[in-house]
């Protein structure tokens, strides 16, 4: 691999971030399973592959859409309807601790201070967390299970085959948007799907063609430095 090979995959991780405004420009099949081919390539423990992934657009997209959006706006009219509707593996910790409740933080209210939405304003909250649902606009939405049987491994192996999709699909122009938030819905999904039982949703993606003109798309997450989370070890 020469030094321009090298930039271009490197530009492809860096330049992805999670867009959450997109165009209703479709998205060519085809695209989409180059795209699948070579994210599965993505490492898993003894070669399991354990990952499966509807691809959902047209008609059902937007059924999908509906219910899991008419599920939201309920859980916020009654939010003891929220004991209906829990994911099946904890996303985030019971307790949080600093750095990362710091980072959290400052990504929540970076993201909310860009949308002009204050402290206090819950409708306007409600609202923007029901972007999430809505796919962000996004014409396909990507659903990632893996089979219940299998141990906390296959979670890290399918994450991995996540960034490939999303990393391959930056590479041919299209943006992402990974969601945890689906999984609380994962009863209905999954029936949209005609998954079976025996599956577990672990993320949902956002894919299409970012909105250029949409200023939400302008927020970059900031990461830190390599000696924070480095540690080199020599004799």
């Amino acid at each position: 691999m020469n030094l321009e090979q090298v930039r271009y995959v490197d530009d492809a991780i860096t330049s992805r971030h999670s867009v959450r405004a997109f165009l209703n420009t479709p998205v060519e099949t085809q695209l989409i399973q180059d795209i699948l081919a070579v994210a599965s390539r993505a490492p898993s423990g003894t070669n399991t592959q354990p990952w499966k992934v509807y691809v959902v657009t047209g008609k059902k997209r937007d059924a999908m859409v509906e219910r899991v959006c008419q599920a939201q706006i309920e859980v916020n009219q009654h939010p003891e309807l929220a004991e209906k509707y829990k994911e099946t593996f904890a996303y985030y910790p019971e307790k949080w601790i600093s750095p990362f409740i710091d980072r959290r933080r400052a990504n929540g209210w970076g993201l909310y201070g860009l949308l002009n939405i204050q402290r206090g304003e819950k409708e306007k909250m409600a609202a923007q967390q029901l972007r999430n649902f809505k796919l962000f606009d996004a014409p396909v939405g990507l659903y990632f299970t893996v089979n219940k049987a299998m141990g906390i491994g296959s979670k890290m192996d399918i994450a991995m085959m996540i960034q490939n999709v999303m990393v391959a699909a930056k590479a041919r122009g299209l943006d992402t948007c990974p969601q945890a938030a689906w999984n609380h819905f994962h009863p209905i999904v999954l029936e949209e799907l005609g998954a079976p039982e025996d599956e577990e949703l672990v993320c949902t993606v956002a894919l299409g063609y970012a909105d250029p003109d949409d200023t939400v798309n302008t927020f970059i997450t900031p990461r830190e430095p390599v000696e924070t989370f480095t540690v080199f070890l020599e004799e």
